[in-house]
């Protein structure tokens, strides 16, 4: 979840919160009206005020965002706490209504059910006792109590409760811990998954010798390049031929090839910029696209490319006269990619005719 989902969600829960207290404010004036509190009206609207100030100052620190500073930020204890304090002062104020308020102990702690650690909850099933217990021995002490019998049953029914939900809670505790345990895990394989996905997708696009881009991968490349060319921009397109390979294959053998076109790929890839794509289109050819180019910097490159080849030495072989052909194109918009590739051929075939070892360009002017 985001910061800004998190803390929405702490409002959302604190507003629930005031509005249990709002319940309980009016069920407060409710046992005035109907001659169950003890206490003066005075003290109940005093009682009133400081909850509705306990409650504005929460909003203010949740509306404020003060509430992330602190180590719980849904401030759980503190609103728990604060519940017990004004449900024990409530209760305190009641005659024979107060074994149907005792139910707000209950509320209060359900509250902090789900957030609390199990020693925060504990911690605050034993207040609830000891407050209700300790009330009750004091109105004893005094001889104030009317029912002593109807009193202990109260405090037994309460401890019973208590215990239970302080049971409950571990329970609700440790299966959080096993679904967020769970969660992590599953997070893992899912992190694990998407590696192993990239793997596959590096392995589907890129050809295993040389580490270039595949054919397959380069014409997707090169077909969304042409769907997202602007009108001003026009790319290059080369056809890359390494020369006399085949001989290279029966005079030294195909391990020896290997070596010749990783020798290739290793000094084309230090050649290009960033952005440039080059793959192996099949057998010893290879195909080059750079984006947003002109002739000139087309015929750089590829010139560049050629004289770098010629200087390769390979290690522990003896191949004389590395060279490589190059037939050059232009892609404009409202090109087709086969007909580009069509064109660059036709010039590489050209220059293979013309006696290797150079490029050609597929805008010159030849004779037919």
């Amino acid at each position: 979840m985001t910061h800004n989902a998190i803390q929405n969600l702490l409002l959302k829960r604190f507003i629930l919160a005031t509005g249990t207290y709002a319940l309980a404010i009016l069920l407060l004036w409710l046992a005035i009206l109907s001659g169950h509190f003890q206490g003066s009206v005075r003290s109940a609207l005093i009682a009133t005020v400081l909850v509705m100030f306990s409650q504005s100052l929460l909003f203010m620190i949740f509306f404020s965002g003060r509430n992330l500073r602190f180590p719980d930020p849904s401030l759980t204890e503190v609103q728990v706490l604060l519940g017990i304090g004004w449900q024990t002062w409530l209760i305190a104020h009641l005659d024979g209504a107060r074994g149907a308020f005792l139910i707000f102990y209950v509320l209060i702690l359900m509250f902090g059910l789900f957030h609390l650690p199990r020693r925060a909850f504990v911690r605050c099933a034993a207040l609830v006792f000891f407050s209700f217990a300790s009330l009750n021995l004091w109105e004893g002490y005094h001889f104030e109590l009317a029912d002593p019998t109807l009193a202990a049953l109260q405090v037994c029914v309460l401890f019973i409760v208590l215990v239970w939900l302080a049971l409950y809670a571990s329970y609700v505790q440790a299966s959080r811990l096993r679904m967020r345990q769970r969660r992590f895990a599953l997070q893992a394989h899912q992190d694990t998954l998407r590696g192993m996905m990239r793997q596959l997708e590096d392995l589907v696009a890129t050809d295993e010798l040389t580490g270039l881009f595949n054919r397959r991968h380069f014409l997707r490349l090169a077909s969304r390049e042409l769907q997202n060319m602007d009108a001003s921009v026009e790319h290059g397109l080369a056809l890359i031929d390494l020369d006399h390979f085949k001989r290279i294959n029966d005079l030294h053998g195909h391990a020896a090839g290997d070596q010749v076109l990783q020798a290739f790929a290793g000094v084309a890839t230090a050649c290009l910029r960033e952005g440039d794509v080059l793959a192996r289109y099949g057998g010893e050819e290879f195909v080059l696209l750079l984006p947003d180019c002109n002739p000139e910097r087309l015929t750089s490159c590829c010139e560049r490319l050629r004289l770098a080849f010629t200087e390769v030495q390979l290690i522990g072989l003896n191949v004389p006269d590395l060279s490589l052909s190059a037939g050059m194109t232009l892609l404009a918009v409202g090109d087709e990619l086969d007909d580009a590739l069509q064109r660059a051929d036709q010039a590489l075939y050209r220059a293979k005719r013309d006696g290797r070892n150079r490029c050609a360009a597929a805008w010159e002017n030849v004779d037919a």
